[in-house]
């Protein structure tokens, strides 16, 4: 693995930061973490490009992440390269006629949905308070059973490694609950959202109750990947854990939150061992008792 050599030839390029063994848990909602070998920030797409082609070349192993939202880092770390998108990824621009808005990867979630109300579109209320980028949100199609981020996206614009730029309008992407036929192995660069005209305050409202839905049935504040697994086909996911009497179960800093029982959450000393531990337990639990296989939304780096 020639990491010394990708680090070299990355270090100084023109709008490319490279840290060495920068520490994961800065990264992630978890705030669990050890270091990566390197960690790239891109801030255009010439700089991923290059980026990449050099990891490639180097035989470096590379992951792209967003803000961490879904993240369970190893405590030992990832030995390679996290990339991230930068400034050139986090742009916002809306069309002529004031309903479609195209928003960058890296952009945050919240600040679309924020733009949406300040434009007075509608689309994007089920949205507030579900934290990531938008690169993240478009990967994994997020939102609920009933409402996904992919019915209201118009395009996605991606770079395939070795490849370059790719486009996909709306009746080339296939949206499901958590799931969407977009390339895994393609990086999410851009998005467009076709939006409805609305009364902000009618906007804001939808937004509020939303929010508020949140806040009584999550366990907003404490630290925590979301959603640990998807809920099956006319199942919910937390009441079956919650019937296997888990909520509340511990293992060192790490608890099955007692608000809500699909999210387990870092109580300030948590490492990732003890979440590995919670997660293969209620997985376990759940598959016994029902007879499930739990299929987890959270991504595992470094294990």
């Amino acid at each position: 693995m020639g990491l010394f050599n990708a680090t070299y030839a990355l270090s100084g390029q023109i709008d490319t930061e490279v840290v060495e063994g920068e520490r994961l848990a800065r990264h992630t909602s978890y705030r669990i973490g050890g270091k990566a070998d390197l960690f790239i920030t891109c801030h255009s797409y010439h700089a991923l490009r290059r980026t990449i082609e050099v990891l490639a070349r180097e035989q470096v192993p590379w992951v792209v992440i967003g803000k961490g939202s879904n993240l369970l880092v190893a405590d030992t770390g990832y030995r390679g390269a996290v990339v991230t998108l930068g400034r050139e990824f986090s742009h916002f621009s809306l069309d002529e006629e004031g309903r479609v808005l195209t928003a960058g990867a890296g952009a945050l979630l919240a600040r679309l949905v924020n733009e949406a109300l300040t434009r007075g579109l509608s689309g994007l209320e089920f949205a507030v308070g579900i934290p990531g980028t938008v690169g993240g949100a478009v990967s994994m199609n997020a939102g609920s059973r009933k409402e996904w981020i992919g019915s209201v996206v118009r395009d996605v614009v991606t770079y395939r490694p070795g490849a370059g730029i790719r486009h996909y309008g709306r009746g080339e992407v296939t949206w499901g609950y958590r799931t969407s036929t977009l390339p895994r192995d393609e990086i999410v660069l851009e998005a467009t959202f076709e939006l409805e005209p609305a009364l902000k305050q009618d906007i804001r409202e939808r937004m509020e109750r939303s929010l508020a839905r949140r806040r009584r049935t999550q366990p907003i504040g404490k630290a925590s990947c979301g959603s640990v697994f998807r809920n099956p086909p006319d199942r919910s996911v937390g009441a079956m854990i919650e019937e296997c009497g888990l909520k509340g179960y511990r293992v060192g800093g790490v608890e099955v939150s007692p608000v809500h029982a699909n999210f387990i959450v870092n109580n300030g000393t948590a490492s990732a061992a003890d979440v590995a531990s919670v997660i293969q337990h209620v997985h376990r639990t759940v598959k016994e008792t029902y007879g499930i296989e739990l299929q987890p939304e959270v991504k595992f780096l470094g294990f």
